[in-house]
C-alpha cells in the first residue's frame, strides 16, 4: 500500500510540475506585445477605445500629445485615413477606432502593410458607442501607397452579420 501511495504521490507531483511549467510557457507566448496609444489629453472616445483594447487582453501604454500629426507621419498614416488617435504595435500603425479583433487578425496574418485605419469617428465603433443608430464603416489596410478594405462593420458587428438575406 505504501509503495502504491508513493507512486501515486510522485506521479501527481510530476503532473503538477509539468502543468505549471506548461502554463508558464504558454502564457508567456500568448501574451500580446504592448500597444502604444497616442491621444490628445481631452479626448474621451480615445480613452473608451483604450478600455476596449484592455478588455480584449491588450497591454496598452498611453502617451498624451497635443499634436498627433508628427506621430501619424512617423508611422506613414495617410492624411485621408486620419482619426482622433494613433497607436503602434509590432511596427504597425493602428489609426482610429479599429476593433480589437482586426488588430489580433493583423498580428496573426502579419501582412506587408503599414497598418489599419478606421477614418473619422463612426458611431457604434469601439469607443464610439453612443445613442442612435450605428454607422457602417470599413477597416482599411494601408501601406506602400495602396489601400484595401480589411473588414466591414455596422457599429460593433461585422457587416456580414447585419446584412439582410
Amino acid at each position: 500500500m505504501k509503495k502504491w501511495m508513493g507512486g501515486l504521490l510522485g506521479a501527481t507531483l510530476v503532473a503538477l510540475i509539468s502543468g505549471l511549467a506548461w502554463l508558464a510557457i504558454s502564457s508567456g507566448t500568448a501574451r500580446a506585445e504592448t500597444m502604444t496609444v497616442y491621444k490628445t489629453p481631452w479626448c474621451g472616445c480615445c480613452t473608451a477605445w483604450v478600455k476596449h483594447l484592455q478588455r480584449d487582453g491588450f497591454e496598452v501604454r498611453v502617451i498624451e500629445r497635443e499634436d498627433l500629426a508628427p506621430v501619424r507621419a512617423s508611422l506613414s498614416v495617410p492624411d485621408r485615413l486620419a482619426s482622433c488617435h494613433t497607436a503602434e504595435i509590432a511596427g504597425y500603425a493602428i489609426e482610429g477606432h479599429v476593433p480589437a479583433a482586426d488588430i489580433r487578425r493583423l498580428m496573426s496574418e502579419r501582412p506587408d502593410a503599414a497598418g489599419l485605419s478606421v477614418p473619422g469617428m463612426p458611431l457604434g465603433s469601439p469607443g464610439m458607442e453612443m445613442q442612435g443608430p450605428p454607422d457602417a464603416y470599413d477597416v482599411i489596410l494601408f501601406g506602400s501607397g495602396t489601400t484595401r478594405t480589411y473588414s466591414s462593420y455596422v457599429g460593433r458587428f461585422p457587416a456580414s452579420e447585419t446584412s439582410e438575406p
